[in-house]
């Protein structure tokens, strides 16, 4: 189809395929959609050869084009990855499915009954980049809250991401659903996102899941909703009152778990009281670690530590730097947050009770802490079993997005022939 017809026009026959697909998904059971997904786990593992052969292409591409070990790592389907895909689809299967739940009823002095029925969003893009195991986790996640899904994934992984959704059709066919209810883009055209995002007649809502210039690309261009987050700009703050072994560990934990991931801490607050006790023991932890430490004034008399400049505490990293600063009070450090946070992931480090409970009141982050790493902020880690992404927005969804947060609620109505006087 692609040979003879635009780029544009390609993308409005798959919108119009996947509207049409969105109608029959909607009427499908729970039991059929888990089929659907059971059915699809069976065609990966039964593909696992032309899966391998598929993503060498997709590795040797990146290799003549330079891509560094890190995003050719991300693009390996190794034989431990395709399992996970495998297992993720049954993990799915077995989650509640939100659709249908019906909730609030009440009656109305009319006699009439009102309340809520979950239902998903339609038709959900979500454009991502270099992990084709992100085919599998989005279109799992969209089948099972009822959603019709359009996957663009990354020019570099095109051969992997056919070849998944050739799986995907096949368990579709199993179990009588269209084959349009999760499409995978087979042009790797950038035209593709750009009519993708600008098709609200199409689609419901956008996903982007990828580095900062995807997204914030796709939130300026996007006719259509989007679900995202910019950065992940996450504190830990050890509070006057903490738990100094709890501190320490928390806040390694938070760091250095893993670098490249947006609920890793990028800086750690300290409360002057107990600077002088935790910050030298982390710091050599730090180091041990390979984790470049950058401090305030009052940080660098306490410990070895590059200056940080006003530009650090904006920054997400994403590797290991850390910016600390010692601050004088609860209120120096949720100023600090407000300033500087992207609304992510924050926590602090107490034993107070009523200083835990001002933090998590009035600090204004899609996901607030007390005495926990900050990467804990994950879908699975929240039991949703599996996310789509994390929205740092806060209309709609916010934080980890799970089955529920691809779904919206209208408003039923159950009468016995009232009517409004």
């Amino acid at each position: 189809m692609l040979d003879t017809v635009s780029v544009a026009e390609y993308m409005t026959q798959v919108g119009r395929e996947a509207r049409a697909a969105s109608r029959a998904l909607v009427a499908a059971s729970t039991g059929v959609k888990n089929e659907a997904l059971q059915a699809m786990a069976r065609e990966l593992d039964a593909a696992r050869d032309t899966l391998a052969t598929e993503n060498a292409k997709d590795l040797d591409a990146g290799r003549e084009n330079g891509l560094d070990a890190a995003l050719l790592d991300r693009l390996a389907l190794k034989p431990a990855t395709i399992d996970g895909m495998i297992e993720g689809l049954r993990q799915v299967a077995a989650l509640p499915d939100p659709c249908g739940e019906i909730t609030d009823m009440s009656y109305r002095p009319s006699g009439i009954q009102v309340g809520k029925m979950r239902v998903p969003l339609g038709v959900v893009g979500i454009i991502y980049e270099s992990r084709p195991n992100v085919t599998i986790d989005a279109a799992s996640l969209c089948l099972k809250s009822g959603n019709a899904a359009i996957l663009r994934g990354g020019s570099e992984a095109i051969h992997s991401n056919r070849a998944i959704a050739e799986c995907i059709a096949r368990g579709l066919r199993a179990a009588g659903l269209p084959e349009a209810c999760v499409q995978v883009v087979q042009t790797t055209d950038r035209a593709a996102v750009g009519a993708l995002i600008t098709m609200p007649e199409f689609v419901d809502v956008i996903v982007p899941r990828g580095g900062k210039g995807l997204i914030e690309r796709i939130s300026r261009e996007a006719s259509v909703p989007v679900i995202k987050h910019l950065d992940g700009i996450c504190h830990v703050y050890i509070d006057a009152k903490a738990d100094l072994d709890k501190a320490f560990a928390i806040a390694l934990n938070a760091k250095t778990h893993r670098y490249g991931v947006c609920n890793a801490m990028e800086t750690l607050l300290v409360d002057a009281a107990v600077a002088e006790a935790i910050l030298p023991r982390l710091a050599d932890a730090y180091r041990a670690e390979g984790v470049e430490l950058r401090g305030c004034e009052k940080t660098r008399a306490l410990v070895t530590a590059n200056a940080a400049s006003d530009e650090d505490w904006a920054t997400e990293y994403l590797a290991p730097v850390l910016s600390i600063k010692i601050v004088e009070s609860l209120e120096e450090a949720m100023d600090h947050i407000a300033r500087y946070s992207s609304q992510h992931t924050e926590s602090i480090v107490t034993e107070d009770y009523s200083r835990g409970r001002r933090f998590i009141t009035e600090v204004d982050s899609s996901s607030v802490m007390i005495n926990a790493s900050t990467r804990f902020a994950d879908g699975f880690e929240y039991g949703l079993g599996a996310e789509i992404g994390i929205s740092t927005d806060k209309i709609h969804a916010r934080g980890p997005v799970g089955l529920e947060g691809l779904t919206s609620q209208k408003w039923i109505v159950f009468g016995d022939g009232q009517i409004r006087h």
